[in-house]
């Protein structure tokens, strides 16, 4: 870890703009030293984190490289809500979740256990006028599924996706004309009918009145989220803001299942016990003979045969197919069933799946956060949430947009 630290290091830290920094120093209520080697002004890291420990009680952490205080109480509206992942993770950056969406009842009551002040707007979303939250909330984010529009033209507009969920969204954000929108989705949205699927939300939300920032796939284990997942960000700028907006910084940490399991740097214990899904003994007698970081190609021929019949014959790895995972290495991106056939993720030691509590830690979501429903919607609101960690960095992006937004708006 840096003993010292740069006025841009410092800035980024704690949210406050270099120019603060400078007339904090010449005020000397925040003073900076002399690096011994360049003879730059710089600051002690241990000076920082007691300076601004007083403020925030917040201590700076080596992965902390997009941490920013709010400057301003900012609010989110979210769609597609799911389980919380995304929720969560904004508000750990500091944002106040006022309202979300969300069909599955099961997520629902999740959300509503959890965080009862929450408002869960709970159904369907073309059910929904959000009209009451306009030019009064900060950002709208959701991770709308990737469906085929209708094209009527060369340019899509948003009549041409009625019917389709990201019509939804593209409405709410028209009605509600927020700063900033956050579009989330898998990276197949790349490539989903050729692109023009993409294309076309970019076109629509044009139309309402959104510049679209370069979109982005951010790679969950450069966030500090011990899983390979994957989740394209769609950004999309009020037309009469100027303020740039950058994605959040990746980590050179990566952390594995072991971190995600044990206590470490991500928890402060090891994972707690909980029910989980079990394998049949036909699958069990095979997954017994793979070992860690092994998948089907490691067992016998005979019996690489007999479990994937005439899978055996296809081209492809198939690498997620009697998959044990390794202590040390990320999970692979959990889907909602754990146990189905050629996306096992089998634990390091013992022949069975995650349990309902190692796979929330593996998306990072806190111990207290449980989850309602059967064990089956259980697994299913976790594999398809954003991850918390995830959601926490695009979160302190979207405050450093917003801190951004609202002091250039004020010297206006």
């Amino acid at each position: 870890m840096k003993e010292y630290l740069t006025l841009s290091e410092v800035a980024e830290f704690v949210g406050k703009s270099k120019e603060t920094l400078r007339r904090w120093d010449r005020e000397g209520k925040l003073t900076a030293v002399r690096e011994p080697m360049s003879n730059y002004r710089v600051y002690k890291r241990d000076q920082i984190e007691i300076f601004f420990k007083e403020f925030t009680n917040f201590k700076i952490q080596a992965s902390d490289l997009n941490y920013v205080v709010p400057e301003n109480k900012y609010t989110v509206l979210e769609l597609f809500a799911g389980a919380g992942g995304l929720a969560v993770g904004l508000e750990k950056a500091g944002l106040k979740c006022v309202a979300l969406n969300e069909i599955d009842k099961w997520a629902c009551e999740t959300l509503r256990t959890n965080r009862p002040n929450w408002k869960v707007f709970e159904g369907d979303i073309k059910l929904f006028d959000f009209s009451a939250y306009h030019n009064k909330i900060d950002v709208v984010t959701g991770g709308f599924p990737c469906q085929a529009f209708s094209y009527a033209g060369k340019k899509l507009g948003l009549n041409d996706a009625r019917g389709t969920l990201f019509y939804e969204f593209a409405r709410v954000v028209k009605e509600v004309n927020p700063p900033i929108c956050i579009g989330e989705n898998v990276r197949g949205l790349l490539s989903h009918e050729n692109g023009k699927t993409l294309q076309g939300m970019i076109s629509i939300l044009d139309e309402i009145g959104y510049n679209v920032v370069p979109y982005q796939v951010l790679k969950a284990i450069n966030y500090n989220v011990p899983q390979k997942r994957e989740r394209l960000i769609i950004v999309g700028i009020r037309k009469d803001i100027n303020t740039r907006y950058e994605y959040p910084i990746p980590s050179k940490k990566v952390y594995n299942l072991y971190d995600a399991l044990k206590k470490g740097e991500l928890f402060d214990c090891n994972v707690p016990f909980s029910e989980g899904a079990k394998y049949p003994n036909s699958k069990k007698k095979v997954l017994d003979l793979v070992p860690q970081k092994g998948y089907w190609r490691d067992l016998p021929v005979e019996i690489q045969k007999e479990f994937m019949g005439q899978s055996f014959y296809l081209g492809g790895g198939k690498t997620g197919m009697a998959r044990r995972i390794g202590w040390d290495e990320p999970c692979l991106t959990l889907t909602c069933s754990p146990a189905q056939k050629q996306t096992e993720r089998c634990h390091p030691e013992e022949t069975r799946p995650f349990t309902v509590r190692e796979y929330a830690r593996i998306q990072t979501f806190p111990d207290d956060w449980t989850f309602s429903g059967s064990t089956a919607q259980q697994y299913k609101q976790i594999g398809n949430a954003v991850p918390v960690n995830l959601g926490k960095e695009v979160g302190f992006s979207i405050v450093k947009f917003l801190n951004n937004y609202y002091r250039e708006l004020k010297m206006k």
